[in-house]
């Protein structure tokens, strides 16, 4: 059993409190005041609410520290302490539409040393409210379920392997890129699925449920706990020109590394 440290508690109990709030919210969803944000991204007083108590308890226990929002934005903090990535409510549309499939991802990142940007994620937390399930990860000391820790499929052939994605919407994504991945894929993998919360997709590779994850176009906050997980369960996570930053979210490759090679392999001949 791994127990929690001081960094993981107060991210957990941050994820937790919002949680709760968004269970409430879910239950009484056809109540909930809606706005449009921009093409098929929708944001709801759930979002905002969520946000704002993730912000407070955050804010609370580390009060010098920055954050990037999904709904508010960049807020600087000190410059040579970490900063937390937050997406409130990875799964929206999910949401809105009852779905019971969303989450809560909350990182914490480094600042480089030089000065010069940021780095290293070294923690991470997804929270999927509706199963109460609390997916962690800290550099260098693995990625767990609640005390289960996690490992990355052990499956070495793309005709065994179940493969996660998202499907570019209304206004978002490259649908000819997709689709060409997509016709390299689907041939030769057992199956590929869209569950709508790249958060918990990113988790479920960590855990090994899914094989194999690709995404374009998506946010840090989409992302940044997601990274770590799969690294810390063993896995590889790159960019499809096979590089690896801290963060990747313009363009994600997650498997193990049998699979990674492989599945390199075919986007890279897709998009030639």
């Amino acid at each position: 059993m791994s127990m929690f440290s001081g960094l993981i508690r107060v991210m957990e109990k941050a994820a937790r409190k919002a949680g709760h709030r968004l269970r409430r919210d879910f239950g009484e969803v056809e109540h909930l005041q809606v706005s449009r944000k921009g093409p098929a991204d929708f944001v709801s007083k759930a979002d905002m609410r969520a946000e704002r108590t993730i912000y407070d308890e955050l804010l609370h226990a580390r009060p010098d520290w920055g954050f990037v929002l999904e709904e508010a934005g960049v807020i600087e903090g000190d410059p040579t302490k970490p900063r937390w990535i937050i997406d409130p409510l990875d799964g929206t549309s999910n949401f809105l539409h009852g779905i019971p499939h969303f989450a809560i991802s909350i990182a914490a990142q480094e600042p480089k040393l030089d000065g010069s940007g940021w780095g290293d994620v070294t923690a991470a937390v997804i929270y999927h409210p509706i199963n109460d399930e609390t997916y962690w990860a800290e550099k260098t000391r693995g990625a767990w379920l609640q005390d289960a820790r996690l490992r990355v499929s052990a499956r070495s052939r793309l005709s065994d392997s179940l493969i996660a994605t998202g499907i570019p919407f209304q206004g978002a994504g490259d649908p000819n890129e997709w689709m060409k991945i997509y016709s390299a894929f689907g041939p030769e993998v057992a199956g590929i699925r869209r569950f709508g919360a790249a958060s918990l997709d990113m988790a479920y590779v960590a855990q090994g449920r899914f094989d194999g994850f690709w995404e374009t176009g998506l946010s840090d906050w989409d992302t940044a706990a997601g990274c770590l997980l799969i690294r810390e369960a063993g896995g590889f996570v790159t960019d499809f020109r096979g590089r690896s930053e801290p963060v990747l979210s313009k363009q994600v490759l997650a498997a193990n590394d049998g699979l990674h090679s492989k599945l390199h392999k075919l986007l890279v001949g897709a998009l030639k």
